[in-house]
């Protein structure tokens, strides 16, 4: 504004500068001076933060890389290109793909598999949730784009023209949810074991089913306390996983200098072509062990929600990349002068006068490492139930202040005996390391091509700089998950079957919900139907507020005719409550309810809006709908006397409950998938409690739908 009004001055005649003007431009640059300082200063805080929550599995994959190569006789040369190939993958799925590319693909901030999804389906018709029609097409992200941009590309196109296509993306996307998931069990289990571990390195005689259940009753220990929520131990994560970050790189450079200072002539890519000429099928199998070094760099992309991009990207590129290659150099020189050491190749290379405080800070590192990941499986459930893709479980929030600290009893209890059973029943680091490689390169093969769809699609990027980044990440993740499916009788079936068993779970649960959908659709109750219900002279109107819950978005549920008849009867003032998904990570509070007249006196339509990173349950849901139809109808002195009359008449809330009847006629494929939908809706939780009614206000309405 200021300098509107220079230029007024000017054109007005003041041709001199007034005695004020350098002063208001100094004062300008000194602001924004001030902001960006302000702005570093809290992305360097980030910056640390991420540290104890982003990076954990990344920084502690030391611990058990060397460990899950099954190495036969290692010479000199296999470290070195072993080295290579490490640091070349850190190097360009690390900083290239994650930290250049992939934290742009955010969606509102939001990251991760499931986020790009939702990205994709906003910018092209391409979803096939039931909820997918109700994102606007006017949403803020599009505002800035032309109008040749906002048609699809040849490739949305052809998403929209194939359901098939569809389909396989939005499994792409349940997958990459699912192995999150998988990660969650394998890397509590693989740490911990590997840090404990240390202790058969000063008494050898600490045997394996020793370490096997210490590092068992420290993970029962630690999934007990998910309860308590993380906020009170949180200020310890970030400070713990930065002494490991930076302790392990100078005994990195330690060993270094007193074992192999020509570590880094390892650089050069051509000792990953000997490598591979010399181990030849060997060779490709040991790329199962070395993906490990990479382990946890989805969590950078995952967590962007959390944190920002500027501090992920200071936190990986300033402390975790050099760390990483650093600490992994130093393992490798030790190596290359004890060649048979490499299955204990952590604590073999820390040096005896730092060997206990290192032990210490390992297995702290390993228990904030799998914090994080437990962490990340309850919000990852949560974004699933939020979106209507997976049975309803409880969720809570653990901290008053931080909106993403969530627990769920049911997930935690699962987690802890599929962890502690990892432990007990695959034993050895290495046989972990084989089920872990799996899920690893999946996850990322998974975001590549997600992510090579988002620079068709929305980007518009040419064509050539999309074959420059897909060819070579394709052939090098491609060639991981060829070698870690070889693990798959060693071990890799674990994640394989626990993502199954998930992805069977979720679409069983949304094909219940899509069948039923359909049916209320074709059987909805329209405002003149219910006009004509509320007309009959044996329905009442009795006093109260009922809040009537519906899934469908233009009419009524069928459950509303079902009631009106076998009750005669509706109370003084009824609101028909949707609650309506959005393809978006948060709506604005001022968009999140919407009320409307439906017409008959007294019945109004409400819609919740929220999106998948939202808490659906945020206070007295009732009360602030009451809010806003108090202001709706304020200019109504009567209609507004009669909703607070029946607001101090009580409340109840009602929520159709529609079952399937499966008939003898129906298909083999209707009666596996709706008998398992059944059984699902049977044993989950109710939407209500999820809603934070209270017990005595509930009422749930029965209806058989047969197929």
């Amino acid at each position: 504004m200021r300098r509107n009004g220079a230029h007024v001055d000017l054109e007005a005649g003041h041709l001199s500068p007034r005695r004020g003007g350098a002063s208001a431009a100094d004062q300008e640059q000194a602001e924004a001076e001030a902001e960006e300082g302000g702005n570093l200063r809290k992305d360097l805080l980030l910056a640390y933060k991420t540290l104890g929550v982003v990076f954990g599995g990344l920084v502690t994959s030391p611990l058990y890389v060397y460990p899950s190569m099954n190495l036969a006789s290692p010479t000199k040369e296999d470290y070195m290109g072993l080295y290579s190939i490490m640091f070349w993958t850190l190097t360009l799925i690390g900083v290239v793909k994650y930290v250049g590319i992939a934290l742009n693909a955010d969606d509102q901030g939001e990251g991760g598999t499931f986020a790009m999804y939702s990205l994709l389906c906003r910018h092209a018709d391409i979803g096939i949730l039931p909820s997918k029609k109700v994102y606007s097409e006017e949403e803020p992200l599009l505002h800035n784009q032309s109008a040749t941009d906002r048609r699809p590309s040849w490739l949305g196109r052809f998403f929209e023209r194939s359901i098939t296509a569809r389909r396989v993306l939005l499994f792409m996307a349940i997958l990459g949810m699912c192995m999150l998931i998988g990660d969650g069990i394998l890397t509590p289990a693989i740490s911990v074991l590997s840090a404990i571990d240390g202790l058969r390195g000063p008494f050898p005689s600490v045997s394996k089913p020793v370490v096997e259940a210490l590092s068992a009753a420290i993970l029962i220990g630690l999934f007990l306390l998910q309860k308590y929520g993380t906020s009170k131990v949180s200020f310890l994560f970030s400070p713990i996983m930065a002494a490991w970050t930076f302790t392990t790189p100078i005994i990195g450079v330690y060993s270094i200098i007193h074992y192999y200072p020509g570590i880094f002539k390892a650089i050069s890519p051509h000792y990953i072509v000997r490598f591979f000429l010399k181990n030849k099928k060997e060779g490709w199998r040991m790329l199962g062990g070395t993906v490990l070094c990479i382990t946890g760099a989805e969590a950078m992309f995952a967590d962007l929600g959390h944190f920002s991009k500027k501090g992920i990207q200071i936190a990986f590129l300033s402390s975790i990349y050099p760390s990483l290659v650093l600490t992994y150099a130093g393992q490798t020189a030790y190596l290359i002068n004890n060649v048979n050491d490499f299955s204990d190749g952590f604590y073999n290379f820390v040096p005896r006068p730092v060997y206990w405080p290192m032990f210490i800070i390992a297995t702290l590192a390993a228990i904030v490492a799998s914090q994080s990941l437990i962490s990340a499986t309850f919000s990852v459930i949560k974004q699933s139930v939020v979106l209507d893709s997976f049975p309803r479980v409880k969720v809570v929030h653990t901290s008053q202040d931080k909106e993403g600290e969530v627990y769920s009893p049911e997930t935690n209890y699962i987690l802890m005996v599929l962890c502690v059973g990892v432990i007990l029943g695959f034993g050895a680091g290495n046989s972990i390391g084989n089920a872990f490689g799996v899920v690893v390169i999946m996850v990322m093969l998974i975001t590549t091509i997600m992510l090579v769809l988002v620079m068709i699609i929305i980007w518009r990027t040419p064509p050539a700089l999309v074959a420059l980044f897909f060819v070579p990440f394709f052939v090098m993740e491609g060639s991981y998950v060829s070698a870690v499916f070889t693990k798959i009788p060693e071990g890799g079936w674990l994640p394989f079957a626990v993502s199954m068993i998930l992805a069977l779970i979720m679409f069983g649960w949304y094909y219940g919900r899509q069948r039923k959908m359909e049916y209320e659709m074709a059987n909805k109750v329209t405002v003149e139907r219910l006009a004509e219900l509320l007309a009959r002279p044996e329905v009442q109107r009795v006093p109260g507020l009922c809040f009537f819950y519906s899934n469908i978005q233009d009419g009524l549920t069928p459950v509303l005719g079902h009631y009106i008849k076998n009750m005669g009867s509706l109370h003084q003032a009824t609101v028909f409550v949707t609650l309506r998904y959005l393809l978006v990570a948060k709506v604005d509070e001022r968009e999140r309810i919407l009320v409307r007249r439906l017409g008959p006196t007294g019945v109004y339509g409400c819609t919740v809006q929220y999106g998948y990173a939202d808490s659906l349950c945020s206070g007295d849901l009732a009360a602030q709908v009451v809010s806003h139809l108090r202001r709706h109808v304020e200019a109504a002195e009567e209609e507004a006397a009669r909703l607070e009359a029946a607001w101090n008449a009580g409340v109840v809330h009602v929520r159709g409950k529609m079952r399937f009847y499966v008939g003898e006629d129906a298909g083999w494929f209707d009666k596996i998938m709706l008998g398992f939908y059944e059984f699902l809706h049977g044993i989950c939780r109710s939407a209500l409690p999820a809603l934070g009614m209270p017990l005595q206000q509930r009422v749930e309405i029965g209806m058989l739908y047969k197929v």
